[in-house]
């Protein structure tokens, strides 16, 4: 065995899975596992712990893989992660736990979360469970939203013995990991399902159809519901558009729209009647994760995808895999090219979109060279649909009913990033709500801040 090589993940082939909704991934088995985390050096200064924004105990639950203790493993991922089986296939581990791997310097970094994921999956098939809290506080803490920042911070508060509720606006749990992340790199039922069933097995309650703000604000449930902290997990769900012309034809839908119908809807399945269209040629404009999974998704039903996007590939935001993915599977990618406006027919649909190429100067405020408009190059792609993915705020509707929670000028709550400590007493807050559009793992990091804060607060009270 190359110990400067990574034990190599079977995957479905490319021109198999562009038409189905099942894992791309198919993850390590027991023995891969071994193989893999026998890579690992066990450093004493262990980099890997740092670039985590959880903390887990890395080389410990590795070492714990590399000894066929499977168990142990997850009890020491437990720990620190409420969503191992999540952040086993959606964290950007190469920016990350991978990034900070001594091993990598010369070779590849150990697949730590293909290990995670190996580890979590495990668990779920061998029915082991988080352990369930010893002490109870007596104390009621509420949580806005059941996403990935909310579950973490219900999950820690519940493990410290604290009585939590979850309150989630739509009508099933999981937040962005069931409207957002399609099925085939995120199963549902068997994986996100399992993982907040884990959550509510350390005793953690989740109200479903409640939205705060119009269901019940923050005020109330602190001072008529016996609430005595919130933490407001409540993502970023609010779209942005580019303001071009034409944009509100039909076919034009936001990434998160699109997504949603999709995931939620089972759009993807033909046992579901799914009010979403099926295109002939569809264009993503953007190059996030987000820019991806929708084009993806269009893909397998049934469209030719064309990611429009006005940097370079150098420059796109998505992972490295997540492109190299979407490559493989047939996806065009127009790279250098700019809409300026959507055409419609004389019923109002999308037939094109108007398109400039362009080319890259100097540097902006991000450090990224600044697009620049090609003169002449003005084309018309043919389409009959727009997937805007550009981005998202938050939705302003909590901050705008909960008396002394101050944002900033794109509507983020104002938190301190240790404690999630807003500007309201008792009143905690992470994830997009706070950053704006980020990434699972980060999210995670900050339902665990928030609920270190929210124990301070209330050991104090």
């Amino acid at each position: 065995m190359d110990v400067t090589k990574k034990v190599p993940v079977r995957e479905q082939a490319p021109d198999v899975r562009n038409k189905n909704f099942e894992e791309v991934c198919l993850g390590y088995n027991a023995e891969e596992a071994v193989l893999e985390a026998s890579r690992c050096i066990n450093c004493k200064n262990a980099q890997c712990i740092q670039g985590c924004p959880v903390s887990i105990n890395i080389p410990a639950f590795i070492h714990q893989v590399k000894e066929n203790n499977f168990e142990e493993a997850y009890k020491i991922i437990g720990q620190s992660s409420a969503l191992p089986a999540v952040c086993g296939r959606v964290c950007p581990q190469e920016s990350q736990c991978e990034g900070k791997c001594i091993r990598g310097i010369k070779g590849e970094a150990i697949s730590i979360g293909k290990l995670e994921r190996f580890v979590a999956d495990w668990a779920r098939e061998n029915n082991i469970k988080p352990e369930k809290p010893t002490e109870k506080k007596g104390k009621k803490v509420a949580v806005i939203g059941s996403g990935p920042s909310g579950l973490t911070c219900a999950g820690d508060l519940a493990k410290m013995g604290y009585d939590v509720t979850i309150f989630e606006a739509l009508h099933e749990a999981g937040g962005v990991l069931v409207y957002g992340i399609p099925e085939f790199r995120l199963p549902k039922k068997s994986v996100v399902a399992s993982e907040i069933e884990n959550v509510k097995s350390l005793g953690v309650k989740i109200e479903t159809n409640v939205v705060i703000g119009k269901s019940m604000t923050i005020d109330q449930l602190i001072e008529e519901e016996g609430f005595e902290a919130v933490f407001i997990g409540s993502g970023a769900g609010l779209p942005k558009f580019m303001g071009i012309p034409g944009e509100n034809a039909n076919g034009v839908f936001s990434a998160n729209e699109y997504l949603t119908r999709s995931n939620l809807m089972k759009a993807f399945d033909d046992d579901y009647d799914t009010p979403i269209a099926r295109f002939k040629k569809v264009a993503i404009v953007g190059g996030g994760n987000v820019a991806m999974d929708a084009a993806r998704t269009a893909l397998r039903l049934g469209a030719e995808v064309h990611i429009v996007y006005r940097r370079s590939e150098a420059e796109l935001p998505a992972r490295v895999e997540e492109v190299h993915h979407a490559k493989e599977e047939g996806i065009i990618f127009d790279l250098l090219t700019n809409p300026t406006e959507i055409l419609a027919d004389e019923n109002g649909w999308v037939k094109g979109m108007k398109c400039v190429k362009m080319e890259l100067g100097e540097p902006d405020a991000s450090g990224r060279r600044k697009p620049v408009e090609v003169e002449g190059s003005e084309y018309v792609m043919d389409l009959d649909a727009v997937i805007m993915s550009l981005g998202t705020s938050p939705n302003p509707l909590i901050s705008s009913t909960t008396k002394g929670l101050d944002v900033n000028k794109r509507q983020c709550i104002i938190a301190e990033e240790e404690t999630g400590k807003t500007t309201k007493t008792g009143v905690y807050a992470g994830g997009d709500a706070v950053t704006g559009a980020a990434t699972v793992i980060l999210a995670m990091g900050a339902g665990k801040a928030g609920a270190k804060g929210i124990d301070e607060y209330l050991s104090n009270k």
